[in-house]
Order: C-alpha cells, then structure tokens, then sequence
C-alpha cells in the first residue's frame, strides 16, 4: 500500500455515483422522481418543481431534508417513492468487488439514502457481502450528509478513529467535513458533482474511477 495510505484501517464509501459509474444514470432515476414528487406534493410544474429541489439540496444538503423542514414531508413516504425505480443499468461488478475485498481493514458503506435502497444496489453490484455495515439517513437521524454530526455518527456508532479513516464520495462538498475531522478523503470526479467548485485542501486523492484507484493502490503492496 501507498505510504500515505499505509495508516488507513478503515475505508468508508458513498453510495450513488461513487460504488457505481455515474454513467450508468441509475441516480438520475432518482432525480427525476425527486422532481416528479415534489411537482405533486407542492401543485408545480417540472420547471418548478426542480428549481425548487435544487434549492433545497443546495440549502440544506438533500432534496428530503429541505421537505421536511419547510413541508414537513414524511421521510418514508419520499424515501419509497424515489427509491421505487428499475435496478437493471446497473451490473455486476467483478472487479470492484475484488478490490474490495482486498482492502485490508473494515468496510463500511455511508449513504444519504435508505437500507432498503442500498442493500438494492449492493446486490446488483455484486457487493451484497462486501461491507460490514451500511450507515443511512436513518442512522443519521435523517440530517444527512454534509452537517458534520452525520460524520461523528458514524465514527461513535462503529468506534471509527477517523485519523485511521479513509473516505471516497462523489460530492466534494461531502468530503469538507470528512477532513475536517482527520480523515482521509477520495474525490471520485466522475461528473456527478452538483455543488459549485471551491477550494480543494480538503481532498487528498482524486480519481475518475474508483475501480482502478483502488486497484493501482493495491498494486503498491
């Protein structure tokens, strides 16, 4: 392993468009549900309605969390319904599931969506075993990522030392509060990215592709 990752003990992983290729437009399947429920919820047509969901996303760090504290929206009910999409763009995936594998340490998956939904795309990954825990939204008291209480949650619920963490997310804004408490952090660039750009110090790796990241730090061995 690389010397600066030769610390690592822990590898924490986002969920959409970091596990998977953002190519695959599995998340955009979510996206446009997100749209289509709050088009419902509030009377507004798609324009609206969307400009209404990025607002929210940008101010308060999901979709969900700014409809529920502006409409009281119920969790479960928008949870269900964005989540109710077709898994099939998504593949096995043999060689990610062998670098994985491979990581020395504990494995855990930490995602702003549902249970239910990951373990979905898990499976269909070919990762269904490949990780000790999933930490959602739910286990963050449904303030999501990127308020920092959702990062200490998960270092206190799995007695993480986050100086020992390593952390790979598609949403560089996601990765700010990582570093802020010593870990580790992987910028997976893959065009996903839906927050303005800023200052990068807090990202120490970036790559296109997680995949062949972690297999060319593996090779290092």
């Amino acid at each position: 392993m690389q010397s600066r990752l030769s610390h690592i003990r822990n590898w924490v992983f986002d969920l959409d468009n970091t596990l998977y290729p953002a190519g695959a437009d599995l998340f955009e399947q979510v996206d446009a549900k997100m749209t289509a429920f709050i088009g419902d919820y509030l009377g507004l047509d798609p324009v609206a309605a969307r400009r209404v969901q990025k607002g929210y996303f940008m101010g308060h760090g999901t979709t969900l969390a700014g409809l529920m504290a502006e409409h009281d929206v119920d969790p479960h009910v928008f949870l269900d319904y964005v989540h109710d999409i077709e898994m099939d763009v998504l593949e096995y995936d043999a060689p990610l599931v062998a670098a994985i594998a491979r990581l020395p340490g504990r494995k855990l998956v930490f995602t702003n969506g549902d249970l239910p939904y990951a373990l979905k795309v898990l499976d269909r990954l070919g990762l269904g075993g490949s990780f000790e825990a999933v930490h959602d939204v739910h286990a963050m008291n449904l303030v999501p990522k990127p308020a920092a209480s959702a990062y200490r949650g998960i270092c206190d619920r799995f007695d993480l030392d986050p100086t020992a963490t390593l952390f790979a997310d598609d949403m560089m804004r996601n990765l700010a509060p990582a570093k802020a408490i010593g870990m580790t952090t992987v910028w997976v660039d893959n065009g996903s990215e839906q927050a303005p750009d800023a200052g990068r110090d807090f990202i120490d790796f970036t790559t296109p592709d997680l995949s062949a990241w972690l297999h060319a730090i593996l090779e290092d061995q």
